[in-house]
C-alpha cells in the first residue's frame, strides 16, 4: 500500500517538472522572438558630435598712452558702431601738442618774414643811394662833355680831359652798383631760403598733425554693432600704447565649430547644410551651412591600435554658420551635430 502511494507521488512530481520545463522553454522562445523583432524594428540611435558656438571678438585699443578717465559702457551693454566707449587723458600728449604748435608758429613767422622780403626802410635807403649815384653820374657826364669840347679847342690839356673821362666812368659804375643794390633789396631772400623756410613750416605742421592723431584716440568708439564682452582696466588706471581696453563681440558674425574625425567628412562638405541642436536654448534645432574645413595637424591624429586592418585617422576642424539669426546664441554654448 505504501509503495503505491510513493509511485503516485513520483509520477505527479514528474508531471509538474515537465510542465515547468515546458513553461520555461515557452518563455525563453518568447523572449528570443521578441528580441529578434525588437532588433529588426529598433532604430539605431543617431551619432552625436559635440561642438561649440563662437563669434568674432574685436579688441578695442588705441595709440594714446594715458589714464582711463571715464568708461561710458558696462559689460553686457549693446552698442552701435560709432558709440563712444571710453575717455583716455594724456597730459604728456597735450604738452607735446603745445610744443609742436609753438614750433609751427615760429616756422610760419620766419616764412612770412622771408616771403615779405626786405623791409621798406632798407629798400628806401638803397633807392636814395641810387639817386645820389645817378646825380653824380650826371654831373660827371656834363663835366666830361665840357672838357672834351675844351680839349678840341685846345683850351685844356689832354690830361684834364682824361681825368674828367675817368671821373665819368667811375660815376657810371657807381650808378650801376646802386641799381643792383636796389634790385637785391626789392627781390628779397634767395629762392633757396624761401624753399627752406616753406619746408620748415611743413615739417612743423606734420608734428602738430602727428600729436593730433594721437589725441584723436582720447575717445575710443565702437567699430561695429555688438555687445561689450569684457572690460579690462578700471577707471583711473594707466594704459600703455596699444593696450586692449575692452573686447566687443560682433553678434552679427556667429558660427559653430566641430572637431571631427575624417571619416565624417563625407557628410560634411563645404557649402552643405547640417542639422544642429543647442541644448542651452531649450534644445533648439536648426541648420548650419559649412564654410570652413581645415586639418588640425599631426598632433590631432587618431593612431591605429591594431597592427593590421586599421589606419590612422586625422582630425579636422569644421566651421558652420547658422542659417537663421539666433539672438540668444552666445559664444561658448554647446552645440550638437546629429549624423
Amino acid at each position: 500500500m505504501i509503495d503505491n502511494n510513493n509511485n503516485g507521488n513520483q509520477s505527479a512530481e514528474k508531471k509538474e517538472g515537465r510542465a515547468l520545463m515546458a513553461a520555461m522553454l515557452f518563455v525563453t522562445i518568447g523572449v528570443i522572438v521578441l528580441a529578434i523583432i525588437g532588433f529588426c524594428f529598433l532604430k539605431r540611435p543617431a551619432e552625436l558630435t559635440e561642438g561649440q558656438a563662437d563669434a568674432t571678438s574685436i579688441r578695442i585699443s588705441g595709440k594714446l598712452p594715458g589714464r582711463v578717465v571715464e568708461l561710458y559702457v558696462k559689460e553686457g551693454d549693446r552698442v552701435k558702431a560709432g558709440d563712444t566707449l571710453v575717455h583716455i587723458h594724456s597730459s604728456l600728449a597735450e604738452a607735446k601738442l603745445m610744443q609742436a604748435q609753438a614750433i609751427e608758429d615760429a616756422a610760419a613767422a620766419q616764412n612770412r618774414k622771408i616771403d615779405n622780403g626786405t623791409r621798406s626802410q632798407i629798400i628806401a635807403s638803397a633807392e636814395q643811394l641810387l639817386a645820389q649815384a645817378t646825380a653824380a653820374r650826371v654831373i660827371a657826364q656834363k663835366t666830361y662833355e665840357r672838357m672834351e669840347n675844351l680839349y678840341k679847342e685846345a683850351v685844356v690839356s689832354e690830361q684834364r680831359r682824361d681825368e674828367a673821362k675817368a671821373a665819368y666812368d667811375a660815376a657810371v659804375a657807381g650808378e650801376k652798383a646802386a641799381e643792383s643794390q636796389v634790385s637785391l633789396a626789392k627781390q628779397g631772400a634767395q629762392s633757396e631760403d624761401k624753399v627752406s623756410a616753406a619746408a620748415m613750416v611743413t615739417a612743423a605742421k606734420g608734428g602738430v598733425d602727428e600729436v593730433n592723431a594721437l589725441l584723436q584716440d582720447q575717445y575710443l568708439t565702437a567699430t561695429d554693432d555688438g555687445i561689450i564682452d569684457q572690460i579690462y582696466p578700471e577707471t583711473g588706471e594707466l594704459v600703455s600704447l596699444g593696450t586692449p581696453i575692452m573686447s566687443l563681440l560682433k553678434v552679427s558674425d556667429k558660427w559653430v565649430t566641430f572637431n571631427v574625425r575624417e571619416e565624417l567628412l563625407n557628410d560634411m562638405k563645404l557649402g552643405s547644410k547640417i542639422k544642429i541642436m543647442i541644448p542651452a536654448l531649450d534644445k533648439k534645432e536648426t541648420e548650419a551651412e559649412i564654410y570652413y574645413i581645415r586639418d588640425l595637424g599631426s598632433y590631432a591624429t587618431w593612431t591605429a591600435t591594431k597592427a593590421t586592418g586599421d589606419w590612422d585617422s586625422r582630425t579636422f576642424q569644421v566651421k558652420a554658420r547658422p542659417v537663421e539669426d539666433i539672438e540668444d546664441l552666445r559664444p561658448g554654448m554647446t552645440v550638437i551635430y546629429k549624423h
